[in-house]
């Protein structure tokens, strides 16, 4: 038995030799296979979940935009408001006009009766009044005017009777005109601005805390996953992207437009409303079309490209002062914030101090970088869609129900109707806008929409704003450009931008392909020109940025 089956091995030993050949390579392909399909579900799992990391915080950056916007917003607004204080000017307008009644019934005629353009007010004018009061919220025992006994009288020491300039009722007007006005206009333009410069910072330090843990894994200092969370000041001696005082100092640089960046603008809203509102009178009869081409006059004068800004083709040049302060006032800027310490602030005084504080290569990428972005076609772009947001609400659904007693949607044709319907609408909407009103129903409406635009909550012109499709896109070309030039400017992490697309430590791990920031960040991490570049003696720092906003059109 045993000899017969040695006999038998014998004669087929090739066979099996064959047989358990072909049965271990088999096993050992079949093993390969089931490794390399863990391993493309390991890598799909985790690109899943980093795309879906990078989404959630790239949309809580935005949110935290939001927040931020809202924080600091009071600030700039309570400056406006006090500046030019709209329900001072009415209150006196009104006082002047019971004054004239006062006199018309004392029965006395020792003088020349006023005249009626200075004196009276049509029964609209005086309902204008007491809307301008009640709906500023602001009563008449609130606000400290000169008593009238006082305003015409008055003698020096010298027994001299005191000549005080005293303004006409005429002229009372056309201050309420150009002040009620130009407070919403700027209002609204410094609400636009601040949400601009406000996604520009924010999403440049996020997009410096994703590549710090970014580059902690591509030269092996830090965990083996990718920390989309911002510990700056859990770890102060993280090497990169992780200067917690760099970036509270960075991001301090929006007190310029605060606290002076706005008065700037300000003055220049004024100019514009003076030049194409200065003409009207009180008793003007406005149609909603009217005050609307008006309020595009006024948005050319202050939005229109100059010729420099032609020849220099830096559309957002003119924008530039209100945002940032000229280099020499940036050490001003942090010691009245606050942000340094009283020792930094003592120092900095000196006359042999140290350079100035704004010099630190991290913080001045920074504010260079957010020179270059507000500079750039695309910020002006945005900017533009912002503010034909908050004029459309303040217009269509402020003005337009509150002054003229018209729905709001009198001026929107309906979606998908029929061409019957359409004319229909469209006549009505022909007829609804030739109806006129006086001037000071207007202005009641913008007098208390200037407290909505600054203080409301829920703040509805935020709101519009924020519902502008490009303004996301600019975030995420903000947040994804630049990378490989941020990374090359830190010394000695070259590598960590030139790494191969195979490679999970590369730069383009956990970025999403199919999302907005994925198209930008997968081609500038893996070897591509950067997208934005901060020095500005390269030539082709524009055309790259353009080139990223058309990708994200």
């Amino acid at each position: 038995m045993i000899s017969a089956t040695r006999r038998w091995f014998r004669r087929n030993r090739t066979p099996i030799a064959i047989g358990v050949g072909v049965i271990g390579a088999g096993y050992l392909a079949t093993q390969y296979v089931l490794s390399k399909i863990n391993d493309a579900r390991e890598r799909m799992s985790s690109d899943r979940i980093a795309k879906e990391n990078l989404r959630r915080r790239f949309e809580q950056n935005q949110e935290d935009c939001t927040f931020t916007v809202l924080a600091l917003l009071p600030t700039a607004t309570t400056n406006i408001l006090d500046t030019m204080d709209t329900e001072k000017i009415t209150l006196e307008i009104q006082k002047m006009k019971g004054n004239t009644k006062s006199l018309r019934g004392s029965g006395e005629s020792s003088a020349t009766p006023p005249s009626i353009a200075d004196t009276t007010m049509t029964e609209e004018e005086g309902k204008s009044i007491a809307s301008l009061q009640s709906e500023s919220g602001v009563h008449a025992s609130q606000m400290t005017l000169p008593s009238v006994s006082n305003v015409g009288e008055g003698a020096s020491e010298s027994g001299q009777p005191v000549q005080r300039s005293r303004k006409t009722k005429r002229q009372l007007w056309d201050d309420l005109t150009i002040s009620s006005i130009t407070r919403a206009f700027t209002l609204i333009y410094t609400l636009a601005l601040l949400t601009l410069l406000t996604r520009v910072q924010l999403n440049l330090l996020g997009r410096r805390s994703y590549l710090s843990s970014v580059v902690s894994l591509a030269t092996g200092a830090a965990q083996s996953t990718i920390n989309l969370e911002n510990n700056d000041d859990d770890n102060p001696e993280q090497a990169y992207g992780s200067d917690f005082e760099t970036n509270r100092k960075y991001l301090t640089f929006s007190w310029w437009l605060l606290n002076r960046g706005w008065v700037e603008l300000m003055e220049n809203v004024e100019t514009a409303v003076r030049e194409v509102f200065g003409h009207l009178s009180p008793r003007d009869l406005l149609s909603f079309d009217t005050f609307s081409q008006l309020t595009i006059e006024v948005r050319k004068k202050m939005e229109g490209r100059t010729e420099e800004e032609e020849a220099t083709k830096r559309p957002g040049a003119k924008w530039l002062p209100y945002l940032l302060p000229p280099t020499k006032m940036e050490d001003f800027v942090l010691r009245e914030s606050g942000v340094l310490g009283e020792s930094t602030t003592s120092s900095s005084m000196q006359p042999d101090a140290s350079p100035s504080l704004s010099s630190e290569p991290s913080l001045r990428r920074l504010l260079d970088e957010t020179s270059d972005l507000v500079e750039s076609p695309a910020f002006s772009h945005v900017l533009t869609l912002l503010l034909d947001a908050g004029f459309r609400t303040l217009l269509h659904k402020k003005v337009l129900p509150g002054a003229f007693e018209l729905p709001a949607t009198t001026f929107v044709t309906p979606v998908g109707s029929e061409i019957v319907q359409v004319v229909g609408h469209q006549a009505a909407a022909t007829a609804a806008s030739s109806k006129v009103v006086l001037l000071p129903k207007i202005l009641s409406v913008l007098t208390r929409q200037a407290h909505a635009i600054g203080n409301g909550m829920p703040n509805e012109y935020l709101q519009e704003m924020e519902q502008v499709r490009d303004l996301e896109a600019f975030a995420a070309v903000v947040y994804s450009s630049n990378w490989e030039n941020e990374i090359h400017q830190e010394g000695g992490l070259a590598t960590a931008a030139s790494r191969g697309p195979g490679d999970e430590t590369g730069s383009a791990a956990g970025v999403p392909e199919s999302s907005t920031v994925g198209r930008f960040s997968q081609g500038s991490m893996l070897g591509e020109e950067s997208l934005v570049l901060v020095d500005p003696s390269q030539s082709q720092t524009q055309n790259s940025f353009e080139s990223a906003w058309e990708r994200a059109g």
